[in-house]
C-alpha cells in the first residue's frame, strides 16, 4: 500500500506540531507551505515543501504556493480509473489529508483605520482553494479546518482510519469556514465600495443608541428602497418592511388603497380607502381636511391613524400607492417617525419634506420588489431560517363557513375579514384583531395568552366606539389644545381614567376643557356599547377557550375567522352559534414573531 499525503498550510498554528508528531507517527508523508513547513521542521520532523511536487517555488511574496495542478489534482481524484490513469500519466499523487485554515481577515479589517491595501493582503486565495477541493472530495480526503478537532482526528487514525461520518462533518466545517471567510470579505467591500443607500445603507444605530454600529443590506443587487428624506434607523426599518407587504397585500387582495400605522412592529392601525362618515371624520380628527373622501388613500391612512391614536403617537407610516397632497397633509401635521410609499407627488413629497426641519425619514419602496422565499434571522449568534410566510389572504381563504352551516358572508364582512387577517400576518403573536368598516378597530398583540389577546382587542375596539358617543364628539376643548393632549384626554375619559382627587394630574386633565366633562355613567357606556355590531374578529391561531368568544360578542362582534386545530372547537363554534355570530375556519395559523 502506498504512503499517504497530507497537505498542511494554516495561518492558526495551534496545535500544529501535536498533528504533525501524529501523521509522522502513522507514516504519513507531510507537504507544506511556507510557514507552516518551517515550524514543523524546527520540531524535527520530517516534512517537504509543497514545492517538491509543484517543481515551481513560491513566488509573488508567497501570494502563490499552492495553486499547482500537483496539489489540487492529488486532492480532487476520485478512485476511480480514468482518474488513476490521469494521475499516472502526470506523476502527480494523490493527497488524502489537507489541514488549512486562512488568513484573519475579519481580525484586520476590525482594526481602527485599516487601508483597503491592509485588507486586501489578508484575502486568503489558496487557502481557500485547498479547503473547497478537499471538503468537495471528502468522500475520500480527509479535511481538518479547526484545530479543535485535530485530538479527534488522531484518536479516530489510532483506530484506523477518520469514519465517513467524521469526514461530512469535517466538510461541513470546511465550508462553514469559507462561506463566514467571504461573508466578511464582502461586506468589508460592500461598506467600501456599494455606496450607501444603494447596496447598503449605514444607520445611526441599531434597536437601541448604544447597538454601533448598525447597517441594512443585501448580498446582490440593490436595495429595494430609496431614502428621499431623513435617515431611517434599524426600528424605523423593522417597521417600514413589516408594514410595506401588509398595505401591498391589503390593496392586492382587496382592490382598494390601503394604510398602516406601525408601532414597534406591530400596527397600531390599517385600514383600506373607504370613504369617511362625518362622525367618522371627527373621531380620525380630520373633519377639517378639504376633499378628504376625494383621496381613498388619505381616507385609509385617517382610518388606521384613528383607530388608537393614543398607541399611534410617534408612527411609521405605510401607504399602498402614490401619495397625494391630502395624504401627505394629515402626516405633515401628525408626531410620526416616517413614511414608506411607492412614490410621492412633488406637492406631497414637497410638504412632507418640511417634516422635523427636513429630517423626517421618507422611503421610496420598488412595488415590484420581490423577496427571497427564504428568510434568515439571528438570535444569541444562532441563525435560524425558514420559509417566508407568502401566504395569500382572499375572499375564498374566508369560504369555509363552520356555523350557521349553508352561510354567505356579505362582501363587507370579506373586507372586515381580511382587513383583520392579514394585519395579523404582521402583527407580534399571539394577537386578535377587530375589524369594522374596513380598518382596525382593536388590536391586542404579543400577549401570551390568546384571551388576553381577545380582551385587549375588545377593549380597544370598545374604546374606539366609545370615542363615538355623542357626549365624547361634544368635548369642547380650549382653543390651541395640541392634538395628541387630546387624544389623551378623550382617552382618560372613555376609560374612566380621569383622574378624581386633586392635584398636578388633574389640572393637567381638566385645564384642556372650557367645560370639564362629566364622566360617563356605567349604564350610559352599556346603553351605547350595546349599539356597536357587525364587528369581524381574526386571530392568529385557534381560540382554545370559548371566553374568547363570549368576550368578542360583548364588542359586537359578527363574525369570526380563526384557524382550527384545538381540542374545544367543537365547544367554540357552538359558543359561536349561541352567540349569533358566524364563525369561519380559515385553516392557515399566523404567527408572526
Amino acid at each position: 500500500m502506498s504512503q499517504k499525503t497530507a497537505i498542511l498550510s494554516v495561518y492558526n498554528k495551534t496545535g500544529l506540531l501535536d498533528l504533525a508528531k501524529g501523521l509522522v507517527q502513522h507514516n504519513i508523508r507531510l507537504l507544506a507551505s511556507g510557514g507552516t513547513a518551517k515550524l514543523i521542521r524546527e520540531a524535527g520532523f520530517p516534512v517537504e515543501d509543497v514545492s517538491s511536487i509543484t517543481h515551481a517555488p513560491e513566488m509573488l511574496s508567497g501570494r502563490v504556493k499552492t495553486l499547482h495542478p500537483a496539489v489540487h489534482a492529488g486532492i480532487l481524484a476520485r478512485n476511480l480509473e480514468s482518474d488513476e490513469k490521469d494521475l499516472a500519466e502526470q506523476s502527480i499523487d494523490k493527497v488524502d489529508y489537507v489541514v488549512c485554515n486562512l488568513y484573519p481577515f475579519k481580525e484586520t479589517v476590525n482594526k481602527i483605520n485599516v487601508t483597503i491595501a491592509e485588507a486586501v493582503e489578508e484575502i486568503d486565495i489558496g487557502g481557500v482553494t485547498l479547503l473547497r477541493a478537499a471538503a468537495k472530495n471528502h468522500s475520500r480526503v480527509t479535511i481538518l479546518s479547526d484545530p479543535n478537532d485535530y485530538p479527534g482526528f488522531l484518536e479516530e487514525l489510532n483506530k484506523g482510519e477518520a469514519t465517513e461520518n467524521s469526514r461530512k462533518i469535517y466538510a461541513l466545517k470546511a465550508f462553514e469556514h469559507t462561506a463566514d471567510y467571504d461573508a466578511a470579505i464582502s461586506e468589508f467591500f460592500r461598506k467600501k465600495y456599494a455606496g450607501d443607500g444603494v447596496q447598503q445603507l449605514t444607520l445611526r444605530y441599531g434597536a437601541n443608541p448604544h447597538q454601533k454600529p448598525a447597517q441594512a443590506f443585501v448580498k446582490s443587487s440593490k436595495l429595494p428602497f430609496k431614502v428621499l428624506a431623513g435617515s431611517p434607523g434599524y426600528i424605523n426599518l423593522l417597521d417600514a418592511l413589516n408594514s410595506w407587504p401588509l398595505v401591498k397585500e391589503l390593496k392586492e387582495s382587496l382592490k382598494l388603497p390601503a394604510a398602516a400605522s406601525f408601532k414597534h412592529v406591530s400596527p397600531a392601525g390599517a385600514a383600506v380607502g373607504i370613504p369617511l362618515t362625518d362622525i367618522e371624520k371627527q373621531v380620525c380628527f380630520v373633519d377639517d381636511i378639504e376633499g378628504i373622501n376625494d383621496s381613498p388613500l388619505a381616507c385609509a391612512y385617517a382610518r388606521a391613524r384613528g383607530a388608537d391614536r393614543m398607541s399611534s403617537f410617534g408612527d411609521w407610516i405605510a401607504l399602498s400607492e402614490e401619495v397625494d397632497a391630502i395624504t401627505a397633509k394629515i402626516i405633515g401635521r401628525e408626531v410620526s417617525d416616517g413614511v414608506i410609499a411607492p412614490g410621492y407627488s412633488p406637492e406631497a413629497l414637497e410638504i412632507l419634506k418640511k417634516k422635523k426641519g427636513g429630517k423626517y425619514t421618507i422611503l421610496e419602496i420598488d412595488p415590484t420588489y420581490d423577496p427571497p422565499s427564504t428568510e434568515t434571522r439571528q438570535v444569541y449568534g444562532i441563525s435560524l431560517s425558514q420559509q417566508r410566510n407568502d401566504i395569500k389572504i382572499t375572499s375564498q381563504t374566508f369560504s369555509h363557513i363552520i356555523t350557521p352551516p349553508n352561510s354567505i358572508l356579505p362582501d363587507s364582512a370579506i373586507v372586515d375579514l381580511t382587513v383583520a387577517t392579514i394585519s395579523l400576518k404582521y402583527t407580534q403573536s399571539n394577537s386578535v384583531c377587530y375589524a369594522k368598516h374596513g380598518q382596525i378597530v382593536g388590536l391586542g398583540a404579543g400577549q401570551q395568552s390568546r384571551i388576553h389577546c381577545t380582551r385587549l382587542a375588545g377593549d380597544k375596539a370598545d374604546n374606539w366606539w366609545l370615542r363615538q358617543h355623542p357626549r365624547v364628539l361634544g368635548l369642547k376643548f380650549k382653543k390651541g389644545t395640541k392634538r395628541p393632549d387630546k387624544s389623551n384626554a378623550i382617552d382618560l375619559f372613555v376609560t374612566g381614567q380621569a383622574p378624581k382627587e386633586d392635584g398636578l394630574e388633574k389640572d393637567m386633565y381638566e385645564k384642556v376643557f372650557e367645560e370639564v366633562p362629566v364622566e360617563l355613567t356605567h349604564e350610559e357606556k352599556r346603553e351605547w356599547l350595546n349599539k356597536l355590531d357587525d364587528v369581524a374578529v381574526s386571530s392568529d391561531a385557534f381560540f382554545p377557550f370559548i371566553d374568547n368568544v363570549f368576550r368578542a360578542a360583548r364588542s359586537g362582534a359578527k363574525y369570526i375567522a380563526a384557524p382550527g386545530g384545538s381540542v374545544n372547537d367543537d365547544a367554540v363554534h357552538d359558543a359561536a352559534k349561541q352567540c349569533g355570530i358566524t364563525f369561519v375556519d380559515q385553516s392557515t395559523r399566523l404567527f408572526h414573531h
